[in-house]
């Protein structure tokens, strides 16, 4: 089990490296200003939710027996509250919603079976009141592409009462979204993206390879295998697929002496094009995340 205070420090550490990756094709990096949302604007984000899942880490433990009444939802309301203080466009909840859930089963696990488990007992123990704090989230960071669909659309001012009057839980909302969110697919499903693919390559190339390289071709590697739902709701799937595909071909230079010129290049065409990949960006950090959780692990096993 790992002290809420390590937990707290290790999410700002994987939100920061995220966004330090460079150049990170698409997205916001350290030389890669947006209109709006800039460099620092992720710095300030991943160090103001460290606190939020420290108190969230704690109440996991006092209710390790009754993961009900941990509040998952009141923790990412509140730490996108504070990164709206700071912050005036949505920079990080879908790294609230990807690590929260990671570090709340930390507090509660001693290795990477368990971690993986009561990330699932956690999300599946979730309550309606989880389901409205998250769609208040959702509100505040006004993020699209979650609930806002027929069904219990995030923006009508109808669907706390239908989540109340048919009792669904965040689990079942995010169930409901997984279709067309990769992050609410993760998150019901036991994160098989992340155990089974980005951590274990991420993990092969810290051996050999600079904390930035690591970072960018884990972000790659995910983004060649996993069209960005991001790009696919924006746009439509077949977008998404092209991205994909043109990230499967740039990877097939990444031994050569040119890459580091080839990603520039990927990165001026996706922001030329307006293409955000931002769903991968939320796997790479929750990757980074529980790289680190494990290496707590090995200190106490």
């Amino acid at each position: 089990m790992l002290n809420p205070e390590k937990i707290g420090k290790i999410v700002q550490i994987a939100s920061v490296l995220e966004v330090s990756g460079y150049p990170k094709p698409g997205n916001v990096h350290r030389t890669r200003d947006y209109d709006d949302m800039v460099f620092e604007d992720f710095l300030i984000s991943g160090i103001v939710i460290g606190d939020h899942l420290r108190h969230l880490s704690k109440r996991t433990i006092e209710n390790k027996d009754d993961l009900s009444k941990i509040q998952i939802g009141k923790a990412v309301l509140d730490a996108v509250m504070e990164t709206n203080e700071w912050i005036k466009t949505n920079t990080n909840l879908g790294i609230v919603m990807m690590t929260f859930p990671i570090g709340a089963a930390a507090a509660i696990s001693s290795n990477m079976k368990e971690l993986r488990d009561n990330i699932d007992k956690i999300i599946r123990a979730s309550t309606v009141e989880d389901a409205i704090y998250l769609y208040d989230a959702i509100n505040i960071a006004s993020a699209g592409g979650m609930g806002n669909q027929d069904e219990y659309d995030v923006t009508s001012d109808k669907a706390k009462d239908e989540l109340r009057k048919n009792n669904q839980t965040l689990y079942d909302v995010l169930k409901i979204s997984a279709p067309w969110d990769d992050l609410a697919s993760e998150l019901t499903s036991k994160m098989p993206i992340i155990f089974d693919y980005s951590y274990p390559i991420y993990s092969e190339l810290r051996v050999n390879n600079s904390l930035n390289k690591s970072g960018v071709l884990t972000f790659l590697e995910i983004l060649q295998k996993v069209p960005d739902t991001l790009i696919s709701r924006k746009y439509n799937d077949e977008v998404a697929s092209e991205v994909s595909l043109k990230t499967r071909d740039l990877l097939k230079y990444r031994d050569l002496e040119n890459f580091e010129e080839c990603l520039h290049k990927f990165d001026n065409y996706l922001y030329d094009n307006h293409l955000n990949p931002g769903t991968t960006a939320d796997l790479t950090a929750a990757t980074i995340m529980v790289y680190y959780i494990n290496k707590e692990f090995e200190k106490i096993n």
